[in-house]
């Protein structure tokens, strides 16, 4: 009973030691993570040591044997990377992409159904199985495009940006498609092929359950989900605020579902609708490491489907239908890009990575066989060869960012400069703590033209903050990965404005953990807690009891009729007295010269 008990958990175990130590074997040797989970999947599947299970039956406990339960893993990773790739559009954003998004991307679903279906109906398949097998192959990969680029850093260069258009039109691409594949079948099943309207009429209304079920999403998203996560920001501890980012991720793919859409198109209307509101950094944060390795899983799972008998047994039409499939579809991409005015190496890395093909080709092709539209031996032929594109996803990106990393002035933008940055936007300054304090601070920014984000715990700060319209988030910022969300590579400082000093000093901390050369200025309780600051590295410390005394001071002097030169004069040299007093707790690599008089006042008599 044990052992059986033991056994329901192998294929996890499994899968978490190639996570844990095939993967970074791969990584020693610089092969990519996503090349390295897929290559584990092929030796870890029935095709890989599971062919020696009959003569060592000890191998089965070192197999991925229970496919099925790996491909419902694999589909949450692709939904947890769709609701990510929500987060960071908003839809604002996706407004602003609508030319690559609806122009290149649509363009590029239909021209590559319309030339992939041509080659299939010369080879002599039905048109049934033709569009079918087209429509598939058309889409390409998300959720290994996506990691790949992000790993080169090439979502920021415009060949990144018109990549993601282009793969979110696919996505938005792939329930339409399921739709085409029902009429299809409806259209088959009707009497001696006649194009019936009825018929047509029939499978026309399988949109309705599908819009239905966007619109409530949407709708009880924009009622539910600010309300949700203030309720659990108030609440201590974060496991709560993990849990309900987990149930809108699986909830709002559950809800696509049941509508008849795909589980991946709910969480990236989930993201987008959580894009808007001033939790999705905390929200990101906490949904990462759940990404990353639910991702793992699906890239095992396309290792694990590769049919390795097929491709053996006709390797030639195999591989002929693969690099058919990817030159074909890389020939038609650039046409298109160019079209679209991208620079020709923007559109030439954009069409070697979308060339191949992608998770939803099994999908489409499996409702393909079910409704009947499809050859089934066609379609086996086609899906190993698809599966085997996927594999030189990583080795196609590398070679197109080394064509454009060629020159020295790189052609990246252009038009594609529709397409915003995926990336943070970089502020002048983050704002850590908007209470009174950090409001004043962003007033006092503002009117010298100086941009700025800010971050607080406090969700009820946050709220009112986000309906004056102010660019506030709700984290901690103690959290290194909070303030790498926010941008803190690029911004020129920061403020840290708590009035909790044990907290000032944690965010002082991880901030010089981060950036050493970054401003930091921060806001002391008194003296001490001013040296314990420039001990740990802070640009300026301003403490509140010597500052207030220093201005009931300046205010006393000037009501006695001291003249206001005099006073303020006085007041900047004992202001520094104070500062190199502070600073001398400053390790003596960071200390500064002297900083002269701000503005030296001159004398009123």
């Amino acid at each position: 009973m044990a052992a059986e008990h033991a056994s329901e958990y192998k294929d996890l175990v499994v899968f978490l030691a190639a996570a844990g130590v095939l993967v970074p074997i791969f990584s020693r040797f610089k092969v990519s993570p996503v090349l390295g989970f897929l290559a584990a999947g092929v030796l870890l599947g029935p095709d890989g040591l599971g062919r020696f299970a009959d003569v060592a039956p000890w191998v089965s406990w070192l197999t991925i044997t229970d496919q099925a339960e790996m491909d419902v893993l694999a589909e949450l990773g692709v939904a947890f990377l769709l609701f990510m790739i929500g987060l960071e559009l908003s839809w604002g954003r996706l407004k602003t992409m609508r030319k690559l998004v609806f122009g290149l991307g649509v363009s590029q679903v239909l021209a590559c159904t319309a030339a992939l279906s041509g080659l299939f109906l010369l080879m002599g398949q039905t048109l049934d199985t033709a569009l079918v097998a087209g429509m598939a192959l058309a889409l390409s990969s998300t959720a290994i495009v996506m990691p790949v680029l992000a790993e080169r850093n090439r979502m920021g260069a415009g060949s990144g940006r018109a990549t993601f258009s282009v793969l979110l039109a696919q996505d938005l691409a792939v329930a339409p498609l399921l739709i085409t594949v029902t009429v299809l079948a409806t259209l088959a099943s009707s009497a001696e092929g006649v194009l019936d309207p009825a018929a047509i009429g029939s499978g026309l209304l399988v949109l309705a359950p599908a819009a239905l079920g966007v619109g409530l999403i949407v709708l009880l998203g924009r009622l539910v989900l600010r309300p949700l996560f203030r309720s659990v920001a108030r609440a201590p501890g974060r496991e709560l605020f993990l849990a309900a980012a987990l149930l809108i991720v699986v909830g709002g793919g559950v809800a696509a579902q049941a509508a008849g859409l795909s589980m991946g198109l709910g969480a990236l209307i989930a993201g987008l609708l959580l894009a808007e509101t001033e939790y999705r950094r905390e929200v990101e944060l906490a949904i990462e490491p759940f990404k990353g390795l639910l991702l793992g899983v699906f890239f095992v799972s396309v290792g694990i489907g590769l049919d390795l008998d097929a491709v053996f047994a006709e390797p030639v039409r195999i591989l002929s239908l693969a690099v058919g499939l990817m030159v074909i579809k890389a020939l038609v991409i650039f046409g298109l890009a160019r079209a679209m005015r991208l620079p020709w190496r923007a559109a030439l890395e954009t069409a070697l990575v979308l060339g191949p093909a992608g998770e939803f080709a099994f999908v489409i092709l499996s409702a393909g066989v079910a409704e009947g539209v499809a050859s089934p031996a066609f379609i086996q032929s086609v899906l190993v060869s698809a599966t085997l594109t996927m594999f030189v996803i990583p080795l196609l990106a590398g070679l197109g960012a080394r064509i454009t990393r060629r020159p020295r002035k790189v052609e990246d933008d252009g038009d594609v400069g529709q397409a915003p940055e995926l990336t943070p936007a970089e502020s002048a300054v983050l704002i850590v703590g908007f209470g009174r304090v950090g409001q004043l601070v962003a007033e006092m920014l503002k009117a010298h033209d100086q941009s700025y984000i800010a971050i607080d715990s406090d969700s009820k700060a946050v709220t009112a903050a986000r309906r004056k319209g102010e660019p506030v988030y709700y984290g901690d910022a103690a959290n290194p990965e909070m303030l790498k969300l926010c941008g803190i590579d690029g911004i020129k400082a920061l403020v840290v404005t708590m009035d909790a000093p044990g907290k000032v000093d944690e965010v002082v901390g991880v901030t010089r953990t981060l950036r050493d050369d970054l401003i930091v200025i921060a806001r002391a309780r008194d003296d001490r807690h001013a040296e314990r600051l420039y001990a740990l590295g802070v640009t300026d410390a301003v403490p509140e009891t010597i500052e207030a005394s220093l201005q009931l001071a300046e205010n006393t002097l000037v009501d006695l009729g001291v003249p206001m030169g005099r006073v303020l004069a006085s007041v900047h040299e004992r202001r520094d007295e104070f500062r190199k007093s502070f600073q001398a707790a400053m390790p003596e690599a960071r200390r500064r010269p002297a900083r002269a008089l701000r503005g030296r006042v001159p004398s009123a008599e």
